[in-house]
């Protein structure tokens, strides 16, 4: 029982365009598979992953939200925000157009997750442009030099080869431990963060087997 206890309980949205690769780096994280043809997200889906920091003997409980990518769902997937510490900001190398509108979507989640939330820049889809260099759209010095001006980290990643999708987790979750150590984020008024305890590890088990019922819902 061990392995299944955890120091805290961090929550993670995943936002970007449609079609950037969102459902599959959650799958990849979750499930370490890769999602060859995922159907469009309907709202919202949702996983968790436990990720140790063994430097700082932690645990952390990742519990992500992959939000729709497309205007329709935009009201509905703003609510999953709320309160969220940690957010992967996913475009395609290959899509210019997702790139440029990572800056609409970085304001919507600073509206509505919590001021202090720490963001992950994520270049996905670089598998395709290690096969064949013309088809990369953004430069990993433009998308570098965007994430340092808008206080983000960044990394280039593929879902389908696992590259840097479950580190780019990592790295956020240790921003977001730094700031729990300097006072930044409080777990007593914090929702994205959450401190361990017997109680808390029951109702987030409960809620996983609630969400797991209703993957995919929009309400």
């Amino acid at each position: 029982m061990a392995s299944l206890s955890w120091d805290y309980v961090l929550k993670f949205v995943i936002i970007g365009d449609a079609s950037t690769g969102k459902s599959s780096i959650l799958v990849r994280l979750t499930d370490q598979r890769f999602l060859q043809n995922p159907d469009p997200t309907v709202g919202v889906e949702f996983g968790s992953k436990l990720i140790h920091i063994p430097d700082q003997n932690k645990t952390i409980k990742v519990q992500c939200w992959d939000t729709a990518g497309t205007e329709a769902f935009r009201s509905i997937t703003r609510s999953y925000y709320r309160g969220a510490a940690g957010a992967l900001l996913v475009f395609d190398v290959t899509s210019r157009p997702s790139f440029t509108n990572a800056r609409s979507w970085l304001a919507d989640v600073r509206e509505h997750a919590d001021p202090n939330l720490t963001c992950v820049l994520l270049a996905n889809k670089i598998d395709l442009c290690e096969k064949d260099e013309s088809r990369r759209q953004v430069t990993r010095e433009e998308a570098e030099l965007w994430a340092k001006e808008a206080g983000l980290l960044f990394l280039e990643a593929s879902a389908k080869t696992g590259k840097n999708v479950e580190e780019a987790f990592d790295q956020a979750a240790r921003d977001i431990l730094q700031k729990i150590q300097q006072g930044i984020f409080d777990d007593n008024r914090s929702h994205g963060v959450k401190s361990s305890n017997r109680t808390n590890q029951q109702n987030s088990m409960q809620l996983e087997g609630a969400e797991a019922k209703s993957r995919g819902c929009c309400t």
